[in-house]
């Protein structure tokens, strides 16, 4: 089953040249967050270029539950009236936030540190995925968490009463582990502190400082140290989403590998902490250019120009670029494949526990299409023998994760033979247009009848 229904299969014929402008939608990161926050201001935030993927719905949707007034204008353009730090109203209902590990993940802990009980579900792929990562720190500030065996979902959260601040070393680089414990830190008296041993995106800091958060960042001996004030009174904003770079990466990966592409993906948030896979892709020969480049909402932002790159070679890239670009392996190996020589991707453990076992995902579709590939706990390899080298013809499995299906369905359109997957649905989530956009640039992906 997909996400969110009945399952749709999906097949990429190789094609000819992928031309024109990209308008991928807005970031995933940054709607989620925007959403969050705007709930816990006082007054109106208004943003625009939201992701209307079915993930930050569904964050949407769970701020309503917690009493903020979340209104869609059409377009992009939505508003949210905030109940102020501390203020969430217990839900009536279940939370079900879908697919979506962030929306999750971050909504446990902006709600862990106020006197209400809420719980929480997701489809069958979250339901599967840890969250002791999130409710063992939450539980420091006083939270409860009752949940399935393996702290996993339905799980019950009852906020801490008299929540204190925290002290909190991240056991493993996870923007939303650090995310979650600083949300929680908002309703806690005094300050807490985050260390990071290795950074991973800071959208959450940024947009904290924004709403007017007492937050300080510094680099010391220990790692990166976050400290957040505690009890602010956040000050609506007006948001404008850069649109975002983990969607924009399939646009741009397709463009590299099929042959006469040249396609400009504008308006992509370039945010040093997320733009590891276009550092990476440079690195391997890649004709992919910066081009108008300015800063959006405190945010980093460029055209990306993507063009035939037939000349790509395999690298090893550094394990501790692993953060910046976590959810882009998949499709990284996918440029892999129709490069030259080896590409090491090291430190990758996270990719195990993400909406399915990527690297287990990944290698098992790849090699069924003809590419060889090695794995281990938390590195795969990926042998490269040149563009049009790979054969293709296979159904990968997609295990209700978006990144599987894009990746598989961008191998098709550069393979010697069509590749399809077994089910395309759960795209909706994050890049809901996505088969429209690359049909736009002359891909040819097409909906395949299940009994054929």
């Amino acid at each position: 089953m997909s996400a969110h229904g009945t399952p749709v299969p999906m097949t990429a014929r190789p094609a000819g040249p992928l031309t024109g402008t990209a308008e991928v939608p807005g970031d995933k990161s940054i709607s989620h967050r925007a959403l969050i926050l705007g709930a816990l201001s006082v007054g109106e935030t208004r943003i625009t270029g939201l992701l209307e993927g079915q993930d930050v719905l569904d964050t949407a949707k769970a701020m309503r539950a917690f009493g903020a007034e979340v209104t869609d204008h059409g377009g992009g353009e939505w508003s949210v009236h905030g109940v102020g730090v501390g203020g969430f109203a217990e839900p009536d209902t279940v939370i079900d936030c879908g697919n979506s590990g962030t929306g999750v993940r971050l909504i446990m802990g902006a709600m862990a540190t106020s006197p209400i009980t809420a719980t929480f579900t997701g489809d069958a792929s979250l339901n599967k995925r840890p969250m002791a990562r999130v409710t063992d720190p939450l539980a420091l500030f006083g939270a409860q968490a009752v949940g399935r065996a393996g702290g996993r979902l339905p799980m019950t959260i009852v906020g801490a009463a008299e929540p204190v601040p925290v002290r909190y070393t991240t056991p493993v680089p996870s923007a939303q582990v650090k995310s979650a414990v600083l949300l929680a830190g908002l309703n806690a008296p005094g300050q807490t502190v985050v260390i990071e041993t290795e950074a991973t995106r800071d959208h959450t800091e940024r947009m904290l400082a924004g709403f007017g958060a007492e937050i300080t960042v510094e680099d010391s001996d220990e790692g990166r140290v976050i400290t957040l004030t505690g009890q602010p009174e956040l000050r609506p904003q007006e948001i404008a989403v850069p649109r975002d770079p983990s969607s924009a990466a399939f646009p741009v990966c397709a463009a590299l590998i099929v042959p006469g592409s040249d396609v400009l993906v504008p308006g992509i948030g370039l945010n040093p902490t997320r733009a590891g896979l276009f550092t990476t892709l440079r690195e391997m020969g890649a004709d992919l250019t910066y081009e108008n480049e300015r800063e959006e909402g405190g945010e980093p932002v460029a055209d990306l120009r993507a063009r035939y790159s037939p000349d790509m070679t395999g690298i090893a890239v550094p394990p501790e670029r692993a953060a910046s670009m976590i959810d882009e392996y998949p499709i990284l190996s996918v440029v892999a494949a129709n490069a030259t020589g080896r590409t090491e991707m090291r430190g990758v453990k996270e990719l195990r526990v993400k909406e399915s076992d990527r690297i287990e995902a990944m290698a098992t579709g790849l090699r069924a299409n003809g590419v060889t590939v090695e794995d281990g706990a938390d590195w795969w390899i990926v042998e490269g023998q040149g563009p049009g080298t790979v054969a293709g013809g296979a159904t990968a499995a997609t295990h209700l994760d978006h990144r599987i299906a894009m990746s598989f369905l961008i191998l098709g359109m550069a393979a010697q033979n069509p590749v399809s997957v077994d089910d395309a649905g759960p795209i909706a989530t994050s890049f809901p247009i996505f088969e429209g956009l690359m049909a736009q640039l002359g891909a040819q992906i097409e909906r395949r009848d299940r009994a054929a």
